[in-house]
């Protein structure tokens, strides 16, 4: 078939299965951010027992493959009487794994930042939750701009687990195998979805580098 004809007969699906990454990937990157805030936290905390749990949390999601987490979340989780939807296994895989990385990325970020600013928040009096408020999480966010932009990338990449699980509407990876499935779409429909995902992946590469430019600390 040929890219006329496939987004002539397709056309809605792809919309629908962009729209779908598009939810995916925001819902991910803002679960796994707020998740690797917190984990950072951890790693920094003073308190033993949290740093242990926060490097362990890093250690297992940075090296454990997606497909493998969404098996245990679709397949192991009701054995143990605990059902989710396709949806909410997918999202969830495309959630932890990210977390660890921005953990990462935010702990390169602290370490760029002067010793004498943390020594001089704590001459001042500040507590240990104001100084990660105050001090330290706003300029490692604004140290790792371009490193969370490549993981937005990253995360959009990831939703394309959602192809692995029967989801109505699916993603952009699934909808090539519904269209050859269906009909004989060949290439050109996976060259369609590569496109979409090029095109999404320039657009947040683009909003990246501006907002890196207007944050970024100049040292």
């Amino acid at each position: 078939m040929s890219v006329h004809e496939i987004l002539t007969q397709y056309g809605d699906k792809y919309l629908l299965a962009l729209l779908t990454t598009w939810k995916l990937t925001a819902l991910a990157f803002a679960i796994a951010f707020i998740i690797g805030v917190l984990i950072t936290v951890m790693r920094i905390s003073p308190i033993k027992p949290l740093r242990i749990a926060g490097e362990i949390y890093v250690q297992i999601y940075r090296n454990i493959p997606g497909a493998a987490l969404l098996i245990v979340l679709v397949y192991a989780l009701p054995y143990l009487n605990v059902v989710l939807s396709y949806f909410a296994c997918v999202l969830t895989a495309t959630a932890l794994i990210p977390a660890a990385f921005c953990s990462e990325y935010l702990m390169s970020g602290i370490n760029m930042i002067d010793v004498g600013q943390i020594e001089a928040a704590r001459a001042l009096g500040m507590t240990f939750s104001k100084i990660i408020r105050k001090v330290v999480i706003p300029q490692s966010l604004r140290s790792s701009v371009l490193p969370m932009t490549n993981l937005l990338v990253a995360t959009m990449l990831t939703t394309a687990l959602a192809s692995q699980v029967p989801m109505n509407p699916t993603d952009l990876t699934g909808i090539v195998a519904h269209i050859n499935t269906h009909a004989v779409g060949g290439i050109t429909a996976f060259l369609i979805s590569a496109l979409l995902y090029c095109m999404t992946a320039v657009v947040i590469g683009q909003i990246g580098n501006l907002i890196d430019r207007k944050v970024r600390i100049l040292r």
